[in-house]
């Protein structure tokens, strides 16, 4: 019996996949986690499924098993799989994800209803309430899209996660908000890359790290705080350090439009925007397209990686799902619930 070119090409397309998801997050990773980061891409597969290609996988030298609970990590061959992958397999997938998700966007800072994007963080219960008191001080230096958060415990759901047993989960408005915003008044904006930005004397200094969303399969943030890039804390409390954002661009002639939106966008709690350039002017040392504006972004995930900062570890899904404005509350009133 002859190959089956179609399933010989559909194994390799998973094994690219999982390559590239091992690589951006920079830490041994399991087949669960993999599985779902590979549903959240658009290809529906099991754990017992990616187990297979993981063994294959190892049986190439592409992967190596660290251990039964930690999961496997890409090994220096696995890298050059992917150096060598084919032209039409090196697609970006974070960005389509940004788009859909603009896409399903319906808030109306107006009405302050809709749907809106958020990011999922799943926290120990143990761990949650003294997160708790660490997130206070970044949503209070305004290292956050919005105060506005949601929770859920063991067995509930959030943002159509199923929380497991001894977790709680914590919504947080995704950035991608202000492209949904802005795409349903007309105004395209293309979203570039996702980094880390130095903070100096209170103030946005230049990018020092960053990852193009056209060349990634996972949101960049998450790779980030796992790899312990950020210094959240130290940007708020001395006014140095290294905070998550994005960069974005628009269309110069959209510059009075978007600031309007922008005004009616604070007034319903949300602050995404943390710079904004002028007509065809570098931002934070970005240069910037002609007739273009340039944007900084806060990351949305800010708050949860300064728990990380301070050794509590969380399973962050950034760019997660659509929620209702209304599900959400004040971070104040989540913490009033948890610390008394």
């Amino acid at each position: 019996m002859g190959t089956n070119l179609t399933d010989q090409r559909d194994i390799e397309r998973k094994t690219l996949m999982i390559l590239r998801i091992l690589n951006e997050v920079q830490g041994p990773v399991g087949s669960r986690l993999i599985a779902r980061r590979m549903q959240e891409l658009g290809v529906t597969t099991s754990e017992r499924a990616v187990r297979y290609h993981l063994k294959l996988m190892d049986e190439r030298g592409l992967t190596r098993l660290v251990g039964q609970k930690d999961g496997r990590i890409i090994t220096t061959l696995g890298i050059e799989e992917l150096r060598a992958a084919r032209v039409e397999d090196k697609v970006g997938l974070a960005i389509s994800r940004i788009e859909t998700l603009a896409f399903q966007t319906t808030f109306d800072p107006e009405r302050q209803a809709g749907l809106l994007p958020v990011n999922i963080s799943l926290f120990n219960e143990a761990d949650f309430p003294q997160a708790l008191r660490i997130m206070a001080l970044v949503f209070a230096a305004g290292f956050a899209v919005s105060n506005r958060v949601a929770e859920a415990g063991a067995g509930e759901s959030l943002g159509g996660c199923i929380v497991p047993e001894g977790k709680i989960a914590l919504a947080t408005v995704c950035s991608i908000v202000v492209n949904g915003v802005l795409l349903k008044q007309g105004i395209p904006m293309d979203s570039k890359f996702a980094g880390i930005l130095q903070i100096k004397n209170r103030r946005p200094l230049r990018f020092v790290e960053l990852i193009y969303y056209s060349g990634s399969s996972l949101d960049p943030s998450e790779a980030f705080i796992r790899a312990n890039m950020t210094s959240v804390q130290s940007s708020y409390q001395d006014g140095n350090g290294t905070i998550l954002a994005n960069f974005r661009e628009i269309p110069a002639i959209c510059q009075e439009l978007t600031r309007e939106l922008l005004k009616k966008l604070t007034q319903a709690d949300i602050r995404g925007v943390f710079v904004m350039g002028e007509i065809s002017e570098p931002v934070c040392q970005i240069p910037v397209d002609m007739n273009k504006i340039g944007f900084i972004l806060i990351g949305g995930l800010n708050p949860v990686a300064c728990v990380q900062e301070n050794g509590i570890g969380a399973e962050n899904r950034a760019m997660s799902a659509v929620m209702n404005y209304a599900e959400l509350s004040p971070f104040t009133e989540i913490y009033k619930k948890y610390i008394k």
